[in-house]
């Protein structure tokens, strides 16, 4: 065996080196999408803060400039059970790891033993103690540093799946905080609405006790309030529902001063994006990140069975003591020593290790067209939020001019009707026209922030409270 020795460390040496092989190189995703924005790079703003080029790095307490929805966010960080859910994988994740890493090196224990034979003979009692360690694998093939490797990017996927599900949270609570706004800004415009067909029906009232107007235009003025205090109705049920929704986001009870009260422009904002800026910055999306981890890992697993297919070693071994009394288990000549390796070589398995290989090369993949479909999906939705920058901002400006329109002929077709030179049904009309306008702007401008936060969501903003 020492004559042997030799030889034998220089062919383990050789498939030490030579075990990085059996996992295969990391195949190239090919997601097939432009290298470049098929739009012209422009973005309207209210208030830019940053270029789209680094918005993953523009925190969120930068990007969303309202106070109030600020803490809010903030809240719903701390509270939210889904985040905690995700960042609880992460622990375990990680926990996981942990235990797939300690079968890289040897467990050494501490083993005491008592053995107690007897029958015909005479009852014998034999005391043992010992140090070793016990079936450890050499990693010759990297078997074992294949899986905690795959172990290891499962870890980083679930980090990566909790800044995803992170940001997420922020775009839904800016989004359940923005639907809120809009709802109380319909309030808003339909409780003034009622108050001014209210004030026109005492004035209709009037004048049909004086005989100015017929009990039809009384009729439908009176139909005009009641639909009004309809609409205050449904929309007040709207502002209860947008509310309970931004609770359960936030996961815990929110200080009514911290609810807005109406929809400004100032919620939100991005800069232009600069010339040029590639279509690469999506690989900076934590959702992309993890589905990439994924594939990592699932590459590693074809490594760890492609080493199955080799001969696999063992070590047990010990050294301690060993007596038939328990008061001289630790005197002179009482010591003891094993070493016990084992060697596995697979020759007939019935089909499971192929099998087992191609269910790992059919996982990788799978996460291969996984990753390819991530960044797919990523620079659609960004193309989708940039395409609708330009119109919506296009969009409001027309519908702020309508709603301007539609209050200047409501002022004249009143002054109109009142010396008798209208019906009641063209004041109808331009009353109802000025309604819609105004119900139509709210709904342009919630469209407009929400579209600001989908972009800055796409383009991987919103895991960090704060830029760099």
């Amino acid at each position: 065996m020492r004559s042997g020795g030799l030889p034998l460390l220089m062919v383990a040496a050789a498939f030490a080196a030579g075990c990085g092989a059996l996992e295969p190189r990391l195949p190239a995703a090919a997601p097939s999408i432009p290298t470049e924005w098929p739009l012209p790079p422009t973005t309207a703003t209210a208030a830019p803060v940053a270029t789209a080029g680094a918005a993953a790095d523009i925190g969120w307490r930068e990007f969303f400039v309202d106070a109030r929805l600020q803490e809010i966010i903030a809240q719903a960080l701390a509270n939210n059970r889904d985040l905690r859910i995700a960042m609880l994988n992460v622990e375990r994740a990680r926990g996981l790891y942990r235990v797939q890493r300690a079968d890289r090196v040897p467990s050494v224990g501490v083993n005491a033993n008592l053995v107690r034979t007897g029958g015909d003979a005479p009852v014998r009692d034999t005391y043992t103690v010992g140090l070793g360690v016990t079936e450890f694998e050499l990693d010759l093939f990297g078997r074992v540093r294949n899986l905690s490797e795959a172990a290891l990017q499962r870890y980083f996927a679930e980090e990566e799946a909790r800044r995803s599900a992170q940001l997420t949270l922020i775009a839904e609570v800016a989004n359940a905080y923005l639907t809120l706004a809009a709802d109380q800004e319909q309030l808003r415009v339909v409780q003034a609405t009622l108050r001014t067909r209210e004030e026109f029906f005492e004035i209709t009232r009037k004048r049909y006790e004086f005989g100015a107007v017929s009990a039809l235009d009384l009729s439908q003025s009176r139909t005009q309030i009641e639909a009004a205090r309809a609409d205050v109705a449904r929309y007040a049920g709207h502002v209860i529902q947008s509310t309970n929704a931004l609770q359960l986001l936030v996961g815990a009870p929110i200080d009514p001063e911290l609810l807005p009260d109406a929809l400004g422009q100032s919620v939100t904002g991005l800069a232009p994006l600069p010339p040029g800026l590639p279509s690469e910055v999506l690989l900076r999306r934590p959702d992309v990140l993890a589905a990439e981890h994924q594939l990592r890992a699932y590459n590693a697993n074809i490594g760890a069975a492609r080493a199955a297919f080799f001969p696999s070693i063992t070590l047990t071994g010990s050294v301690g003591s060993v007596s038939n009394e328990l008061s001289t288990l630790f005197d002179g000549g009482t010591g003891v020593w094993t070493f016990v390796p084992q060697v596995n070589l697979p020759i007939f398995e019935g089909g499971r290790l192929r099998a087992n290989l191609a269910v790992a090369q059919a996982d990788r993949d799978i996460a291969l067209a996984r990753y390819e479909r991530s960044i797919q999906a990523g620079f659609r939705e960004a193309a989708d939020a940039l395409a609708l920058t330009a119109t919506l901002a296009d969009q409001r400006s027309a519908r702020q001019a309508t709603v301007d329109a539609a209050a200047e002929a409501d002022r004249l077709s009143r002054a109109r009707y009142e010396a008798g030179r209208d019906s009641y049904l063209v004041l109808l009309e331009s009353q109802r026209t000025l309604y819609l306008a105004q119900q139509a702007l709210v709904a342009t401008q919630l469209a407009e922030q929400s579209n600001r936060v989908t972009l800055y969501k796409a383009l991987g903003g919103g895991w960090r409270e704060t830029g760099p």
